[in-house]
This record gives C-alpha cells, sequence and structure tokens, in this order.
C-alpha cells in the first residue's frame, strides 16, 4: 500500500486549505483499537507539533473531543468494517468535518460510506506488513509525521518495514517447541497476567483481551511493566502465570527489572524476548516501533498451541454475535 501517495494526497489536497494537520484521532474498538497503539505512542514520541489522540469507538461518538474539525486527521478501523461503534465514529467526523481515513478487510463494509480514503487489506495466516493493520496504521502516521514535520529517522523506518517480514517469519519458526511447552504447561490454567511496555504495551492488552478473555473464555489482565512494582507485583508468587513480552529498544530496561524479580520470585513466567527473536538487526532509531508487529505474530502461535491443547477453537464465541447487546 502506498501510504506515501495517501497521505500527501490528503494534505495538499484538504489540510492546506484548512491552515495544516492539527491532530490525528485513531479510533477503533477491541483489536483494531490495539492495532493503533504502536501508532499512537509513535507520534507522542517523535511529534513536536502534532498531537494524537487515541480512543474507543462508541466513546468517541460519546465524547469527541472539542478539537475535532477540518484540521483533524481521523484513523478508523474495523476488521469486518460493520461494527456499530466504529461506522458511528467514521460518520461523525465526516460530520465536523474532519478527514477520515478507514481500514477494514471487507470491500462491501458500512464503513467505507464514511471514508476520504479506504484502505483494503487482505486477511490469512501470513506475516505479511503489507495485509498488518497494525503496520498499516504505523505507517500511516509515519509518514504525516515526515510530511507535516519531518521525521530524521525516516529512512531506518522504511529500512525496518523491508527487514520485519523476514524477520517474523524467522521468529514464528523458532518459537514452534515452546509455544507446544507452553499451552502443555499452562492449559489449565485460568488467569494471566501480560506485561510489556513502550509501543507493546497496547499488545499486551490486547492479548489480554483478546486472545485469552474474548478467544479462550480465560481471565487476564494486562500490565505495564513500568506499573509493575507500583502494586501488581505483591500477588507474585509460584502459582500465579505471567506472560513478559520484552522489547527492544528505550524501554526495554523497564521489561528487564521485571523479568530479574519474576524469576526470582515466580515460578509460572513465560518471557517472549523481541531481542532472541532477532528485532536487533532493524536500525536502533526505530526498533522500538516494531516490538508489537512483531508480538502480534509471535502471540497467535502462543493462542494458537493453547487453544489446540484446550480444545476451544479460537473461533467460538459465547456472546459474540450470538446473542442482542
Amino acid at each position: 500500500m502506498n501510504t506515501s501517495a495517501i497521505i500527501s494526497s490528503l494534505i495538499e489536497q484538504r489540510f492546506l486549505p484548512q491552515g495544516g494537520l492539527s491532530q490525528v484521532f485513531l479510533v477503533a474498538c477491541g483489536g483494531s483499537l490495539v492495532d493503533m497503539y504502536p501508532a499512537n505512542y509513535f507520534l507522542n514520541s517523535e511529534s513536536t507539533a502534532l498531537h494524537s489522540y487515541m480512543m474507543t469507538a462508541n466513546e468517541f461518538v460519546h465524547a469527541a473531543p472539542k478539537t475535532l474539525g477540518p484540521q483533524s486527521l481521523t484513523i478508523v478501523c474495523s476488521h469486518g468494517g460493520n461494527t456499530p461503534e466504529s461506522v458511528a465514529a467514521a460518520k461523525l467526523a465526516q460530520s465536523r468535518g474532519s478527514v477520515t481515513v478507514t481500514l477494514t478487510h471487507n470491500e462491501n463494509a458500512d464503513l467505507i460510506g464514511f471514508s476520504d480514503s479506504n484502505l483494503l487489506y487482505a486477511w490469512g495466516d501470513d506475516s505479511q506488513v503489507i495485509n498488518n493493520p497494525m503496520a498499516i496504521i504505523l505507517s500511516l502516521c509515519v509518514e504525516v509525521l515526515h510530511q507535516t514535520e519531518g521525521y530524521e529517522g525516516y529512512a531506518d523506518f522504511r529500512a525496518g518495514m523491508e527487514q520485519i517480514d523476514g524477520i517474523i517469519s524467522r521468529a514464528r519458526r523458532q518459537v514452534q517447541a515452546r509455544c507446544a511447552a507452553f499451552a502443555e504447561r499452562y492449559a489449565r490454567e485460568s488467569l494471566f497476567y501480560i506485561l510489556s511496555s513502550g509501543a507493546s504495551y497496547g499488545h499486551a492488552y490486547g492479548f489480554a483481551i483478546c486472545s485469552l478473555m474474548e478467544m479462550q473464555w480465560l481471565n487476564a489482565a494486562s500490565i505495564h511493566s513500568g506499573e509493575f512494582f507500583h502494586g501488581p507485583f505483591e500477588v507474585t508468587d509460584l502459582n500465579t502465570p505471567w506472560i513478559l513480552m520484552m522489547n527492544e529498544g528505550r524501554t526495554r530496561v523497564l521489561d528487564e527489572r521485571v523479568r530479574n524479580f519474576l524469576l526470582q520470585y515466580g515460578d509460572k513466567v513465560e518471557i517472549v524476548d523481541a531481542k532472541e527473536l532477532g528485532l536487533g538487526v532493524i536500525p536502533a532509531s526505530v526498533v522500538e516501533y516494531f516490538n508489537p508487529v512483531l508480538f502480534y505474530s509471535v502471540m497467535c502461535e502462543y493462542r494458537a498451541a493453547l487453544a489446540k491443547i484446550r480444545q476451544h477453537p479460537l473461533e467460538t464465541r459465547r456472546y459474540m454475535g450470538q446473542v442482542a447487546y
């Protein structure tokens, strides 16, 4: 997808006549909102003037910020494209004069009707970032920053995008045995705590609410590595399962501190380390933004192994799409 051309066209045709682009709103629900976390983290880390907001769609509809308007870019993602809250969010954004970019894999999605530019991605069991909503949204926001303020890490980011597919493919092969061992050991657990930091904290949240709670009906909670020592570490014992996703980049020190404590006082600790999985070949200036893209694919292997041994298919739902809500 030519995210550069999309953003360039929108800036020239829509934002320049309005005095420029001032803020980006990242809006979605559930897993699609999780896909937006790295982009929000990136903009908040690298921008000096552009403001970024990430909101769950229904809150955006009912409590939209007053700054939403002609100088806003609203990015709305819905995998199936018909999530009512997300469609309503895109409709509201357009009604307020915001430029709206949407992402979905459904070419007949209702969401597309409220879009100034829609990105249609394929969906399947592959590691190509061209079809990964998280990577696409991140790429869009990198282009926004580069074309409005300038971004000195732009060339390194593009190089990382060229490398990440190969890294993911190797990592998925590398974790097969440990995923099977994880599933065997934890098949009968009912509660998991998921830890990470930086751009990957969103995926810790996503693995908890989507992969474990939604897809496996298991209790789970995400905890930021930086918050672990401010309350949560008191429940550490030999019986509580922890999954720690360790980042490459600036926040790795937070994850390492958690790892050291858990290995001393805990027993049921699964460590998924981006450095061990080869992410370090990506330029250091941008590597932290690729952690969650790697973790998404790797943790899909973990959840698939757990679903198989528990005989609980990932597609099984008790309420979602089954009852009125």
